[in-house]
Formats: structure tokens, C-alpha cells, sequence
């Protein structure tokens, strides 16, 4: 694990630079952002090496002669250290010039400082081997980002957003840290090695606890309340790491816990399966209601960890029903959809933050021909939104795909089985039609028609290293798409490793499956090459005018006569208000020639506005009836550090 362990060196180091350097604006960004791509570099090349020679490798370290820092890397975590990895290294890249305020170099340092943390951390969260080094490096995670968060410190909603995802993230963790405490109670041990042997029902204990607190930090409906908030607050390029990545350690936390516990009860699948379904549709049923870009993106990513649980549950019911090709279909797809979500939501972040850095504003409905100035910014945002919605031939649909045959497989088995897999079929279809519903509106309203104020005319898209980002992974989006055996044998490594039974999985029946959509693609490419031909051929010659996007048979058209994001996805609103109750404000049109009017809607989250009352505000109230533990003396911060040194002596 040598080259496991210099490439968190280098990232830590790059990190501690920034701080030496801060005063060196260009210097700092420059040391920083090839520290931690050179990290990351080398640990995805490590990462890739291991997962596909199979290897396992396992190293640890004692701590003051009483605790054990574990870590082992074999093909499960070194599938989630291939998209850490992968998508951090474009992210520090594309931050070199969205970090352009030389103003804020002192806070510009800070943030590397930290976004190098959540780098090494999320990297030990996944290879940790034991429940001390796991929890560490967890909070060092939830920590690390929630300073990234807050970047924009003096914005009372954006301190709103850190609040509220440090309150989840340690209330989560408290339900991790029930998990473990019923293993170490009945193992006595803080290893790994001995969590099957403890009885059924603290089995199902343990995975409920773990299912709730990884859920909290996956996003998993109702846990999700933190995740439309902190992303929008952060800076893009974290905003694609919290989203790509951080939030995936939760579903490597459902996933670790199921194999350590060997227990294939089907209750565990139903419940990954149902919780799957209910966030994928709520999830993307709030994005489509959404008018701030990346708090849509936000939502979206809510739906996405929706459709790789369902992959999971499906996975999962498969192995408690001994149906091999069930299982294998369902993990492999979920695992895809991890690796794809990642590159496809990373790319559609670091479009909305070249949108946000050139406008300055996230409003939707503030933008619209974006596409004639931004070209680039604009396709690869196509790119990511065809992919998002499980469309070919781009990457999305590959993972979508293995998920939906490893459900139809389902529908041969006993009664829950049949149900479970209808339940998934259906639920993924209703979620791709919303998710087709919801990019629509990004890029029609957005991207295309008029410009609907100041803020989207005449922008451009300066910044070569955010464009070089963008365009590696919309790449990625279609030669995944287009030829997905280059890629398939990644999640077919980590699915082998999670020790169902089913030791190496045959790689020729996926690769015969990949081989037919490489096919499709083909076939399909060409008939659009085709029909482009014909049109050329008819056209060519004839002169080429220009006129406004939206004419709609009017001779000077107004930006008023397009439709706005609210207008687009109300039909479809209407339909859900019971799960998404709509607000709207606008006064009452009077007379035969009104005055200015104004229309606002907003879209309730149910589970925000329950979970408010229930955990936030008495959570919040608790915190404020402890400020006086904060006087800034500085002789009672020595006297609490010496009363905790005192009593961890007496209980070690």
C-alpha cells in the first residue's frame, strides 16, 4: 500500500502549501492544485491497478500501544478509490481559475487546505479496516467538508447550510456509532473480522442503525434535508465532490455492513429496494420544482443514490433468493451507476458553476441563450443532462440497464420476489420520464431561447482549465456510453470481492451484453450521420438566415413569451401535490390594463419541513442553551481539555 499511502502524502502536503503560500496568490493555486492532482493521479492509477489484478493488500498501525489504525485495500474499496480519485483530480483542476479571487487569498488557501483533507479522508473512510480507523477518518470527512461548505462564510444562508449538514452529519453519525457499538458488544473487538458471528437480531439491528446514518450522509429520503442546502453553498468544484464522490461513502458504509454481516435475509433488500424507489421519485420530483440550478442538481443527486439503491436491493434480493444472474446484474449495475453518477453529475456541477461564475447568478429563470455564447459549457451540460436521464448512447443508461434486466430476472421468482422487482421496474421508468421532464426544462430554458435579463448577455466562457474538466468528462459521458466493455470490468471486480458465494464473476455474458448497446450505438450514430447528410444535401447552397429563438409566429417577440421553468413543470407538479405541496405567491390581475405583477412559487420538501421541528430546531435550541460553555477564557478551554484528559485516563 506504499503508493496508496505517497499519494495521500502528496495531497496532504499540497494542501499544507497553500497555507505556507497564501500570501503568493497565483503561487499558492499553482503548488495546490498540482499537489493534489499528482495525488490523485497516482493514487487512480494505484486504485485501477489493484482492482483489476484482484489484489488485496492490509497494513496497520498501533497508536499510543492501545489502539489499531487498520487499512486494507481489495476490490471494493478500490472501485470507490477509482471515482474519488478520478473526479477530485478533475475538480482541483477545474478550481485553478474558478479560484480567481486573488482578494480572498488567505480563504482561497483555507479551502485547499481543507478540500486536501476531504480528499485523504474519503480515501481512508473506504480502505479503513476497523471500526476506530472508519469512525476517525468519518469525521475528519463530515468535518473537512463542512468548512468547504461554508466558504462563503458572511452569506447568513450559506452558515444556514453548514449548521444544517453538520447537525445531520453527526446526528448520522450517532447511528453509525450505535451500529458498531452493538458489534464491539458482542465481538469485544474493534476488527471486522468477527461482525457474522454475532446473533440475527442484533444483525438486523445493526444494518437498520447503518442503513439510517450512511443514509443521512447518501441523502436517502428523509435523510436527504442537508444534502439542497450544502450543495448550492459550496463552491462547484466541491459541490461535484460532495455530490460525485462524499455522498457515495455512504452507500460503500449499506454495502461494507451488508457483506460483514452474511446475513441474506430478503427484509434487507426490500428495504434498500423500497427506500431506493421512494428517493428516486421524490427526489427528482423536487429537482423538477427547483428554479436554482444547482440546488436542482441537488435534488437530482437524491435520485440518482434512488436508482443505485434500487440496483443494490435488487442485488441484494437476488442473493437471499439464490439467483445468481439477479444479484450479479443488480450489484454490477448500482456499481456502474456509482461510477457514472459520478462523472455525469460532477460535469453537470462544473457547468452550472461556469454558468454561475460568468452570470453570477443560479436563477433558471434568469438565464436563456446561454448555448449561442457558451458553446462548449453548453454541450458538455447536453451531454451530462442526456446522460443523467439513462439515455443512449451515453453512460447513464449502461448502468440503468444491467438494473433493469437484473429486475426482470426477478419477475420469474416466488410472490415478494415478483413484487419487488415489478416495484423497481416501474419505479426506474416513472424516474427516467421525470428525469427527462426535469433536463428539459434545465437546457430549454437555460441554455436556449432569449435572454431573460441582463445577467445572460454577452457572457463567455474564459477559463481553460474549468473547459479542459468539462470536456474530459463529457468525453467520458459518450465513450462509456459508446463502447461501456472498456469500462464494465471495474464493478464486475468490486461485486466479485464482496464475498456472496459467487467468488470470480464470468466476465462473457457482460461482455457479449456491452457488445450489443456498443452495437446499438453504432447503428444509431450512423442513421443520425445519415439524416445529417440528407439535410445537407437538399440545403446546401441556399442562403441561411437568422432570427429570434422564439419567434412563435410574431414579428418582434418578447422574452416574456417564453415559458419559464415554473410554467414548464406545473403540469407535472400539479400531479405530485400531495408528496410536494406547491406555494405560490402572485396578487390577483385587476382591470382591463393591470400593472406590473409578480409571480414566486416555491416547492415544500416534506421530509425538510417535518424533520424541522422534530430534529433541527431542538437541536439548534440545545446549542444555543450551551453558549455559555464559550466565555473565551482562555483558563477554562485549559481546564476542559485537563477534566477530558482525566477521565479518558480512567476509562482506558
Amino acid at each position: 500500500m506504499n503508493q496508496f499511502f505517497v499519494s495521500i502524502l502528496i495531497i496532504l502536503v499540497g494542501g499544507f502549501l497553500s497555507l505556507v503560500l497564501a500570501r503568493q496568490f497565483k503561487l499558492m493555486k499553482i503548488v495546490a492544485v498540482f499537489s493534489l492532482s499528482a495525488g490523485c493521479f497516482l493514487g487512480l492509477m494505484d486504485a485501477v491497478t489493484k482492482l483489476l489484478h484482484s489484489g488485496s493488500e492490509a497494513v496497520s498501525f498501533k497508536y499510543l500501544n492501545i489502539l489499531s489504525l487498520a487499512f486494507q485495500i481489495d476490490g471494493l474499496p478500490a472501485f470507490f478509490l477509482v471515482a474519488i480519485f478520478a473526479v477530485c483530480l478533475l475538480a482541483a483542476i477545474y478550481s485553478f481559475h474558478y479560484m480567481d479571487q486573488s482578494v480572498d487569498a488567505v480563504r482561497t488557501a483555507v479551502h485547499y487546505f481543507f478540500f486536501s483533507i476531504l480528499i485523504a479522508s474519503m480515501a481512508l473512510v473506504v480502505t479503513a479496516a476497523n471500526i476506530i480507523t472508519f469512525m476517525l477518518s468519518w469525521e475528519i470527512m463530515s468535518l473537512s467538508s463542512f468548512f468547504l461548505v461554508i466558504y462563503n462564510y458572511e452569506s447568513s444562508e450559506n452558515r444556514k447550510a453548514g449548521y444544517l449538514y453538520f447537525i445531520f452529519s453527526h446526528v448520522g453519525a450517532m447511528f453509525i456509532f450505535a451500529a458498531f457499538g452493538i458489534i464491539y458488544g458482542y465481538t469485544g473487538s474493534f476488527g471486522f473480522g468477527a461482525v457474522d458471528s454475532i446473533p440475527q437480531a442484533a444483525k438486523i439491528l445493526v444494518f437498520i442503525f447503518s442503513f439510517i446514518g450512511f443514509g443521512s450522509k447518501a441523502g436517502v429520503f428523509p435523510f436527504h434535508v442537508w444534502l439542497p442546502h450544502a450543495h448550492p453553498a459550496a463552491p462547484s468544484h466541491i459541490s461535484a465532490v460532495m455530490s460525485g464522490v462524499m455522498i457515495k461513502t455512504g452507500i460503500y458504509g449499506i454495502v461494507k455492513i451488508y457483506t460483514l454481516l452474511n446475513f441474506h435475509t430478503p427484509l434487507f433488500g426490500n428495504i434498500v429496494l423500497v427506500a431506493g424507489v421512494i428517493s428516486g421519485i421524490l427526489g427528482i420530483v423536487y429537482a423538477l420544482g427547483q428554479q436554482d440550478f444547482k440546488r436542482l442538481l441537488a435534488y437530482s443527486s437524491v435520485e440518482n443514490i434512488g436508482i443505485i439503491l434500487i440496483g443494490l436491493g435488487i442485488g441484494m434480493i437476488g442473493v437471499s433468493s439464490g439467483n445468481q444472474l439477479m444479484a450479479v446484474l443488480g450489484f454490477t449495475g448500482g456499481f456502474l451507476h456509482i461510477l457514472n453518477h459520478s462523472i455525469f453529475k460532477s460535469l453537470l456541477f462544473m457547468g452550472a458553476g461556469m454558468v454561475l461564475h460568468k452570470t453570477g447568478t443560479r436563477s433558471i429563470d434568469a438565464l436563456g441563450g446561454l448555448l449561442k455564447n457558451m458553446k462548449i459549457t453548453g454541450g458538455a451540460v447536453i451531454i451530462g443532462s442526456l446522460a443523467i436521464c439513462g439515455l443512449p448512447p451515453f453512460n447513464g443508461f449502461v448502468g440503468e440497464f444491467f438494473i433493469y434486466i437484473g429486475g426482470f430476472k426477478g419477475v420469474s421468482l416466488d410472490t415478494s420476489a415478483f413484487v419487488m422487482s415489478c416495484f423497481a421496474i416501474v419505479g426506474l421508468a416513472v424516474i427516467g420520464g421525470l428525469a427527462l421532464a426535469c433536463f428539459t426544462k434545465v437546457i430549454g430554458v437555460a441554455f436556449q431561447g432569449e435572454p431573460r435579463t441582463k445577467a445572460a448577455v454577452n457572457v463567455d466562457e474564459k477559463g481553460s482549465t474549468m473547459l479542459l474538466s468539462m470536456s474530459i468528462l463529457a468525453i467520458a459521458c459518450v465513450l462509456i456510453g459508446l463502447f461501456p466493455k472498456m469500462i464494465i470490468h471495474l464493478p464486475l471486480k468490486a461485486v466479485s470481492a464482496l464475498g456472496l458465494g459467487y467468488g470470480h464473476v464470468s466476465l462473457e455474458p457482460f461482455e457479449q451484453m456491452t457488445a450489443n448497446i456498443t452495437l446499438a450505438a453504432v447503428i444509431f450514430l450512423v442513421s443520425c450521420l445519415f439524416v445529417i447528410a440528407i439535410r445537407w444535401f437538399f440545403y446546401r447552397g441556399k442562403t441561411i438566415t437568422k432570427s429570434g429563438t422564439w419567434g412563435c409566429g410574431f414579428t418582434q417577440p418578447t422574452v416574456k413569451m417564453q415559458y419559464t421553468g415554473s410554467s414548464y413543470a406545473s403540469f407535472i407538479l400539479d400531479f405530485f401535490r400531495p408528496a410536494a405541496p406547491l406555494e405560490e405567491n402572485h396578487p390577483k390581475i385587476k382591470g382591463r390594463f393591470p400593472l406590473k405583477t409578480y409571480y414566486k412559487s416555491h416547492v415544500n420538501d416534506i421530509a425538510e419541513f417535518n424533520m424541522k421541528g422534530v430534529i433541527v430546531n431542538p437541536v439548534l435550541f440545545l446549542f444555543d442553551k450551551l453558549r455559555w460553555i464559550q466565555h473565551g477564557d482562555i483558563h477554562l478551554y485549559i481546564g476542559y481539555i485537563l477534566l477530558a484528559i482525566i477521565l479518558l485516563l480512567f476509562f482506558i
